[in-house]
């Protein structure tokens, strides 16, 4: 169960800079937000303990760096026992062009996200995943014609 911290408008504010720009300096935020710098960096401090900063990141630009294919893949399978789900998790995991995997209510039991120089470097990767997990029932692929929006901030509640 994923425990739930009440944050209140001074910590929301510093989380959406620091959404914006994680190498902002403390006396920077604490500035905009309306605090002293020493308890700026305590929420800080506090909400990295608590995890609601999970950690901080580069963001690279994919098409920069040779990854500008986006590829969804819908996976159905017609296994679901632990064995199954163990050789799953270790294929995707050892798999690092995978950079999202969701287990779907509905028709699709898995949702991939890759991101892959071009269809022929996605085709190595399926033929990867083809033999490392039995029992994929279907494996659809959708190649992303354009990314429209893409932001990795959470909302702030209205």
């Amino acid at each position: 169960m994923t425990i739930h911290h009440e944050l209140d408008t001074k910590d929301w504010a510093i989380l959406a800079l620091l959404q914006a720009d994680a190498s902002l300096p403390v006396q920077a935020i604490a500035d905009r937000v309306g605090l002293s710098t020493n308890p700026c960096w305590r929420r800080i401090k506090r909400m990295e303990e608590t995890g609601v900063i999970a950690r901080r990141v580069a963001l690279v630009d994919p098409a920069r760096v040779g990854f500008a294919t986006t590829v969804f893949v819908a996976i159905r399978t017609s296994r679901h026992d632990g064995e199954w789900l163990a050789a799953f998790h270790e294929a995707i995991t050892g798999i690092e062009e995978i950079i999202e995997c969701h287990r779907m209510a509905g028709d699709i039991d898995y949702m991939l996200k890759l991101r892959v120089r071009d269809i022929a470097d996605y085709d190595r990767i399926y033929q990867r995943l083809i033999r490392r997990v039995p029992g994929l029932a279907d494996v659809t692929a959708s190649f992303s014609m354009e990314e429209m929006k893409y932001t990795t901030a959470l909302p702030r509640p209205a």
